[in-house]
């Protein structure tokens, strides 16, 4: 029989011509798809020579991919043996689970998610093997008759919901068959793959989480659709163990915790993703700022404030219009006036609501002659921006409307680039490695030469070149693990973003550092060179907490609510045991307040144990109780947030003690006893 030559798993093999993944794999049950060069396939796929295969296995994240994939046609073949007259929508897999779009069903209930999964599992363990066949448009018109947003699929050629290609491959067109053991065919769906071999490797690690209403393509003028979620894993325990973090996540909620803790509420009569701060939470956020703040002034960076209305031309200038017109609030129209008769007697300008401080510092910059000497000239502001969110994405603090950003700029000379990043990168670490977050890695962002939007890029080839050049070699310089990320840079550079994990494992993205070739040309700056000559800076953007909202809302949820005591509204809760030491409470607390500890005495009418409880409710560091042993003695007794208590220590030891674990800004829960 002829052979091929290809590569499989890294080496190179000589097999049969027809051999497919499934007969090279019958001895591996963990494989599940191939890999060939760099694209996901099915296992039953014919080899073909000078290829690259490798395995894909059910627990690696392609085959994730794949598993959730192929979940999502089994829930729709359940809703639709539930509904004959269901029009499908499109079915993708999402990080960590899968969703599938339905027209023509009324709102999904608890309960008939509960039906739904039901039904699943007997079609899991049928074990109905997924076949794929290639169709001509005119065949897929047929067979689709009757499935309208099927048929459209078709005709846009897989431009998907949002214009994702989630269902039709640019290949051509394929349609899966669900089919039985005796051959027959269950279900089938317009589909790129690729899928399982059969449903029976589902298995018992998927559950259906909820539903919500969606619209047919993201498109709000467009059909209303009821959207069904759901999760699949490798394995029972997989699934266990990601419920365990959804149900610990749901606990850290900081939405849930910011009302429980009176830290912040967003109130429906100011609007969605606007915020207000009631005092405990200012308070935290005032320790953030000024944390921040002292920091960058420490770093070298020049302290600025710049407003947050502008004419709209200035966002023209910056190019930031048309480019983000969607996500910047509508225009007002300023200074236009008006005769009796209504008629427009004065034109007037369009003015926007900020959403970058970029464009402003520049005209700093621009303000007076620069000298190279001087640079790089750092400026930092906590800037008060704002972006136009669909009201339904919006999510607390973490995705808002109205937000503070730590937004600087640095302008320096294409030699002090490549130093300022480096050192801009140690910088963010090292701050958010103050705040107990310490587990990251970078993403490195670069432009997209091919796909669909390569146009949104400006610049010449050269300056990318050197601007990723400089990024590169800055996080190779970290030692940090870089992941690369084609297409995601903004449209006038390259950026690398710090991504930080949680205490539960979650990934949220930082701390950035954009490389800006552009705006120093719209602008036209430029600097005195040592030659006298006039250059262009290369200019720096960078954040380091992203937002100051979202940041508070990351850190709610990592500390679960309980943070540091540096940080902390109240850091200190002073119980007396009965109202016969009041006095001495209260005279302790002046004691603390003059080390500048935050602290309250709890003087209520509440028995003694409510008020223990309610301090820990509230999460305070330390609660210190007296009672007459201790006034006696002239000590306190301690209670930390574990339960455990340090009994009889003497008031300036304790008041030393706290002073000196706060001011050392010591992120740990508990200071051990004696510290």
């Amino acid at each position: 029989m002829p052979e091929i030559e290809l590569v499989i798993d890294g080496v190179k093999q000589s097999v049969a011509t027809g051999t497919t993944g499934t007969t090279w794999y019958e001895n591996r049950k963990d494989v599940v798809a191939i890999m060939v060069d760099g694209t996901p396939t099915d296992l039953d796929s014919t080899f073909q020579a000078d290829c690259e295969v490798t395995a894909i296995t059910l627990d690696s994240p392609e085959g994730l991919d794949i598993l959730r994939h192929s979940t999502t046609h089994v829930l729709a073949q359940a809703v639709q043996d539930m509904f004959p007259d269901v029009n499908l929508g499109i079915g993708p897999f999402i990080t960590d689970g899968f969703y599938y779009d339905f027209g023509n069903i009324d709102a999904v209930t608890p309960e008939l998610l509960r039906e739904l999964e039901k039904r699943m599992k007997r079609i899991v363990k049928e074990g109905q093997r997924f076949r794929r066949r290639t169709i001509t448009e005119e065949e897929a018109r047929v067979e689709l008759a009757e499935q309208p947003y099927k048929l459209e699929l078709v005709t846009t050629k897989g431009k998907g919901a949002e214009g994702a290609n989630v269902e039709v491959g640019a290949g051509g067109l394929t349609m899966y068959d669900n089919v039985r053991r005796d051959g027959s065919v269950a279900w089938k769906d317009l589909c790129r793959g690729p899928h399982l071999p059969s449903t029976r490797l589902i298995g018992n690690g998927f559950a259906l989480t909820k539903s919500s209403s969606a619209y047919w393509k993201g498109d709000q003028s467009g059909d209303s659709l009821q959207r069904i979620y759901g999760t699949a894993w490798a394995s029972k325990d997989d699934l266990k163990a990601y419920q365990d973090r959804m149900a610990e996540a749901a606990k850290r909620d900081h939405r849930k915790l910011g009302t429980e803790l009176d830290l912040f509420s967003f109130p429906e009569e100011i609007g969605p993703g606007l915020v207000v701060f009631h005092p405990k939470g200012a308070m935290l956020r005032h320790e953030i700022e000024k944390y921040v703040i002292d920091r960058h002034m420490e770093f070298g960076f020049d302290f600025v404030h710049t407003p947050e209305i502008s004419k709209g031309g200035l966002f023209h200038t910056s190019g930031h219009l048309p480019y983000y017109a969607d996500t910047m609030f509508p225009p007002m129209n300023v200074d236009e006036e008006r005769d009796e008769e209504g008629n427009i007697t004065k034109a007037g300008q369009e003015y926007y609501l900020k959403a970058m401080n970029c464009p402003m510092h520049n005209l700093i910059f621009r303000s007076r002659g620069r000298s190279y000497r001087e640079l790089p000239v750092r400026f930092f502001e906590m800037g008060h921006d704002y972006r136009y969110e669909k009201s339904g994405v919006v999510h607390g603090l973490t995705r808002m409307r109205g937000f503070t950003q730590d937004d600087s700029h640095t302008y320096c000379t294409p030699e002090q680039a490549g130093e300022e990043i480096r050192k801009q990168i140690d910088f963010f670490l090292s701050i958010l490695k103050a705040f107990g977050l310490d587990d990251f890695y970078l993403e490195l962002s670069t432009r997209d030469t091919e796909g669909a939007h390569k146009d949104k890029f400006i610049g010449s080839d050269e300056d990318w070149e050197s601007a990723t050049k400089a990024l590169c070699d800055a996080c190779e310089a970290s030692g940090l693990q870089t992941v690369p990320d084609p297409g995601g840079a903004a449209f006038y550079g390259p950026k690398v973003s710090v991504q930080v994990k949680d205490a539960i494992g979650r990934t949220w993205q930082m701390s950035t550092i954009q490389y800006d070739f552009n705006q120093p040309e719209r602008f036209d700056l430029e600097y005195t060179a040592a030659d006298g000559t006039h250059q262009r800076p290369i200019m720096i953007h960078s954040a380091k907490l992203g937002s100051v909202e979202r940041f508070i809302g990351v850190l709610t949820e990592h500390y679960a609510g309980a943070f540091p005591a540096w940080l902390s509204a109240v850091q200190v809760k002073i119980v007396p045991v009965a109202d016969a030491f009041d006095d001495y409470c209260f005279e302790l607390a002046s004691k603390l307040r003059a080390r500048g500890v935050r602290v309250e005495v709890d003087h209520s009418d509440d028995r003694f144990g409510k008020k223990i409880r309610n301090a820990t409710k509230e999460k305070v560091p330390f609660i210190l109780i007296a009672g007459g042993e201790d006034v006696e003695a002239g000590a306190v007794s301690f209670r930390f947030r574990d339960g455990s208590q340090d009994n009889g220590v003497p008031v300036e030891e304790a008041v030393e003690r706290i002073h000196r674990h706060i001011a050392s800004r010591n992120n740990a829960d508990l200071f051990e006893t004696g510290a």
